[in-house]
């Protein structure tokens, strides 16, 4: 591959792009960027489970009892 940069996808992973030396076809190869990224890594975000409504109404009937 030649022409090669490191590039950043939507979703914040890492990849190289470039063209093929033989043939000149675009390249792309996924997780190939190493620590060459601009962009700082993002954390991953953490499901919080919130109850259902039903959940909730049985919870406010118990504290009226």
């Amino acid at each position: 591959m030649k022409n090669e940069k490191p590039v950043t996808m939507k979703n914040g992973r890492t990849a190289i792009s470039g063209v093929c030396s033989t043939c000149g076809t675009k390249m792309f190869k996924i997780g190939g960027g190493g620590t060459t990224s601009t962009t700082p890594s993002r954390k991953p975000k953490i499901a919080v489970k919130q109850p259902t409504k039903k959940k909730q109404a049985k919870a406010v009937k118990q504290k009226k009892k």
